[in-house]
């Protein structure tokens, strides 16, 4: 077709040149193509010689001249304009304080008048219009109305041609403009009353106090109904919620239903925990140090729109965003179904997520880029999570353009593709028209949506300060402008839907209920914590873990099963295959087999058994090879699945680059389901120093504050061969330094036959109060170790072993003089040390201890009551002086001390400020040292520095 023909487009070419928002970049390429055929690719060019031109209006015949070409392509383009860049001129800032940017959309500057626009077709500019709209120019105008007004949205950076569809057809047919009958209003006003007059009330009542008061961004008490409401009705039974310290308390009333008066009592006093209601309603649980009461969760069961829900609000520290990975782990294992063998079954409708964020957190804290880049994987995906920047547009005293890069604080999120919707906190009813929409989102696509709300701060960081002295210019606005509260009623008494009697009748009514509930908590004195329970003082009991050996045979048998017509990579197939035969070799079971082993041995318990981390399908060591991949066709294929006996789930997941996301996910993961064996694997131990935060504030002490329990289980190589700093230590010191309470366990085992059992005992405690996490310090160079494997009869009868006594020395006790005491990696350099000497040990022992927190010490007093002529405590360790367990083993080994022995000398490393050698060479000569020292009967002095001392090192 040639410039100037008429054409008539049928109802098939309708379909085919459906262009939407793109339209005017089509148009532009068929400009092109007129001109040069040539100067657009091939596929384009066969398009528009099949088709034609692109149609604006199918049922209508245009004329298309050049010039009418050009006034399309420059409607097309205001179009496209207010759809991408609408939000710069929406009026989303209470307080005015941003400029809107309407000259953007000026028709002048596109070329065009009035006239000429209402020439031209409404679908040129809006393909789904409204009925009641003429022509382009009513187009433009609705589209303005659309995109400029309380609410805007960006979603451009969207690739999915579906979502944008979607999203464009329900803004442009009114879905960011609210309709509320009067009633809807008033309900609307109350929840906003409540909101409001909450915070007046602490404030007054508990005068200077923290709280960290939601005041500023108030409608987001109505946003969070919606959102609830819409999840509820499309049947998620679980709803899981994060969140800091701004607005906590509010949520918790308001969304989570927490009775006033419990909240009174934590400002008033100790917790009262006769004010918790029975079972199944509301309750919250603390531990014996507690926490603050603004990061405290709430846990609610509760029959809404004749469903039973339950509800969460998570326990959170001050570390803000941390919390997002740990809901996110709640959220997938309230989704999976771990009941039958294979994989979990995942039912993304049955649980969602809600992550409240801060506006200068969300960009500025690391983990909120690894729990968004959690999203669309399979071992970590939840169906979709709803985002909330509770957007103060200020951090503690920091203003936006000190704490971000970004025009807006949800930029980050345009990098996962997640729309983005932008509200006033001013206008609530815009608030609940974009709730409503955002979870339609959801639920259409099971993917990731984000709201920022958009307000204030009405005081300071925590209530206490005087945002005066740093922020003078925005606290004046704030000063002066009214809550959104008073702004609501004075609309609808405006607007006729209320009178100011009525205002006054619902807000005395809230007081009142208030002023009842503080009467109802009793005036007693503060007590002081709580007390750490019985069950967790005596720590883990001793537990028969031995498998009978035919159990142990046919899971072995059906472990090296596959498919018919599977292929194994040859050199695979043939080192498993080795476990045939390794049932029935002396010491035969290495690391990964015995691993293998107890795994299907839980799961024929019945436990559930999920491992993620970094390689951990292969394991970083090639050690696992829990799941196998078909050579020819790449499909996958986990033995575990197939396993007869099985009646639990596994699942095993390569997890992304993400130390502090995956670990908090699978924290979250197990809290959530207690019945689980969830294991976490660093690739390399010190990798756990990313995910510092929560090992810190959530699994070593989330018991003593929350008393929310964990068996987590977290698997860190670690030993020193010579691999430098960041291949050599998991950092041991940091987690004993964090052990207090019995708080976990901290083991560092040296044979498979241990980590067998040590894996069986955690399985036998999950759901109990025994419960704890486990530490587990895994080796590298050991995994297939000789000195390190174990026999058959090791796996079918004991338990896990506090101390292991090494073999072959100690056989005359009383010719022994010097205990050597370690653990770990150079517990099996000692030993291979031992074994290749000629030298008579009769003089000397070795014992391991397996397991170093809680220290062992009643089985260290019983074993050193056989040693009547020892006169020498020393402790060996590859770690420097300052790392490792020395710090913490040096008191405990002299408080079981005998025969009058008051000092352990330690024999190791020297203190450093980096973990370990760079260079092999150095390595293995310090490593050369520390073994000749530690077997040589003859005290060797300690090398000097060039320092005067190494306590000043």
């Amino acid at each position: 077709m040639k410039r100037g023909e008429p054409y008539m487009a049928s109802r098939e070419q309708e379909q085919q040149t459906f262009y939407g928002p793109n339209l005017g970049y089509i148009i532009e390429l068929y400009e092109r193509f007129l001109e040069d055929a040539s100067s657009v690719d091939e596929e384009t060019r066969s398009y528009f010689e099949k088709n034609g031109a692109p149609v604006a209006e199918p049922v209508v015949q245009q004329t298309v001249e050049t010039g009418d070409f050009e006034k399309y392509l420059a409607a097309s383009r205001l179009a496209d304009q207010i759809r991408a860049k609408g939000h710069l001129a929406a009026d989303i800032y209470p307080l005015k304080d941003h400029p809107r940017e309407m000259e953007l959309f000026e028709l002048r500057q596109f070329g065009l008048t009035e006239a000429d626009l209402r020439g031209m077709p409404v679908t040129l500019v809006c393909p789904d219009p409204p009925v009641h709209l003429a022509d382009a120019f009513e187009g433009i105008e609705h589209l303005k109305a659309q995109y400029t007004g309380a609410a805007a949205v960006e979603f451009q950076h969207v690739d999915d041609l579906d979502e944008k569809k979607w999203l464009r057809q329900k803004i442009e047919q009114g879905a960011l403009t609210a309709t509320l009958s009067v009633d809807q209003k008033k309900q609307l006003f109350k929840r906003l009353a409540e909101t409001d007059l909450f915070e007046k009330y602490l404030h007054k009542t508990y005068v200077g106090q923290k709280r960290f008061s939601i005041e500023g961004l108030d409608a987001m008490v109505p946003l969070l109904d919606t959102i609830v409401g819409h999840l509820i009705a499309n049947g998620s039974e679980t709803i899981n919620i994060g969140m800091a310290h701004r607005g906590r308390l509010n949520v918790l009333a308001h969304v989570l239903g927490k009775p006033y008066e419990m909240i009174f009592a934590e400002f008033q006093h100790a917790p009262n925990h006769d004010l918790v209601p029975s079972e199944g309603s509301i309750g919250i649980t603390y531990g014996w140090t507690g926490d603050v009461k603004y990061h405290l969760g709430l846990n609610r069961k509760m029959e809404q729109q004749s469903s039973n829900v339950r509800m969460t609000l998570a326990n959170n520290p001050s570390h803000l965003e941390f919390v997002d990975p740990v809901v996110e782990g709640f959220t997938r294992a309230a989704q999976d179904d771990r009941s039958q063998k294979g994989a979990p079954r995942q039912e993304q409708g049955k649980a969602a997520a809600i992550l409240i964020h801060g506006d200068a957190a969300f960009p500025g804290q690391g983990i909120v880029a690894e729990t968004l880049n959690l999203t669309n994987l399979k071992g970590y995906n939840t169906g979709g999570t709803i985002h909330i920047i509770a957007n103060n547009t200020i951090g503690f005293t920091t203003e936006p353009t000190d704490s971000r890069s970004t025009r807006y604080s949800s930029d980050l999120a345009k990098g996962y593709e997640i729309p983005i919707f932008h509200v006033n906190a001013d206008e609530p009813e815009s608030c609940l028209a974009v709730a409503l929409l955002a979870s339609e989102y959801r639920a259409t696509f099971q993917k990731d949506i984000l709201i920022d709300l958009i307000g204030y701060r009405r005081f300071g960081h925590n209530e206490m300060d005087e945002p005066m002295n740093t922020n003078p210019v925005l606290y004046e606005l704030i000063h002066k402008h009214d809550s959104a509260r008073v702004l609501y009623a004075n609309q609808l008494v405006e607007q006729g839907d209320v009178t100011k009697e009525d205002i006054t009748t619902i807000e005395t009514d809230i007081n009142d209920m208030m002023k009842a509930a503080r009467e109802k908590v009793p005036n007693v004195e503060k007590e002081y914590g709580g007390v750490m329970p019985d069950v967790v003082f005596k720590g883990v009991p001793t537990i028969e873990t031995g498998v009978a050996v035919e159990k142990l045979i046919a899971y072995n048998e059906q472990l090296l099963e596959w498919p018919s017509g599977f292929s194994v990579f040859h050199k695979l197939e043939k080192v498993l295959k080795r476990r045939t035969d390794a049932l029935t070799t002396k010491n035969g079971i290495d690391w990964g087999h015995a691993e293998t082993l107890a795994f299907a041995s839980i799961l024929s318990d019945g436990t559930p058994i999920r491992l993620s981390g970094q390689d951990s399908e292969r394991g970083t060591f090639a050690q696992r090879n829990i799941n196998l991949n078909d050579v020819k066709t790449g499909k996958a294929f986990s033995p575990m699945h197939s396993l007869k006996s099985a009646t639990a789930s596994f699942a095993v997941y390569n997890s992304p680059l993400s130390e502090a996301g995956v670990l908090g996910f699978e924290y979250g993961y197990n809290v959530f389901a207690p019945e689980t064996l969830v294991l976490w694997e660093a690739q390399y131990g010190d990798f756990a120093n990313s995910g510092q935060v929560i090992f810190d504030q959530f699994i070593s002490a989330s018991r003593a504050k929350w008393g929310q329990t964990s068996g987590l289980v977290m698997l860190l190589p670690h030993g020193y061969e010579g691999q430098g700093p960041e291949h050599s230590s998991a950092r041991l010191e940091r987690f004993l330094s964090l052990s207090g309470e019995k708080n976990w366990t901290v083991a560092n085992v040296s044979s498979a036959a241990q980590y067998f059992h040590l894996l069986r005992r955690q399985a036998a405690i999950l759901g109990k109060d025994e419960v704890r996490p486990l530490v587990v310090m895994t080796p590298k160079s050991l995994l297939r170790h000789p000195l390190a494997t174990s026999d058959l009869s090791e796996l079918t009868d004991g338990s896990f072993k506090r101390i292991v006594e090494q073999a072959g020395l100690g056989q005359s006790p009383e010719q022994v003089e010097r205990i050597v005491f370690c653990s770990g990696k150079v517990a099996i350099d000692l030993a291979e040390a031992v074994s290749k000497s000629d030298d008579d040990f009769n003089w000397l022992h070795i014992v391991r201890i397996e397991e170093i927190y809680p220290f062992p010490a009643k089985q260290l007093k019983a074993l050193l009551e056989r040693f009547p002529q020892v006169t020498e405590f020393v402790w060996v360790q590859e770690e420097p002086k300052n790392m490792g367990a020395w710090t913490y083993i040096e008191p405990r080994l002299e408080s079981v001390a005998i025969n009058g022995i008051t000092q352990v000398r330690y024999i190791g490393r020297r203190r450093r400020s980096s973990t370990a050698e760079g260079d092999p060479t150095g390595h293995k000569v310090e490593q050369a040292r520390i073994l000749t020292e530690a077997l040589t009967r003859q005290t060797v002095e300690e090398p000097t520095t060039p320092t005067t001392s190494e306590t000043n090192v």
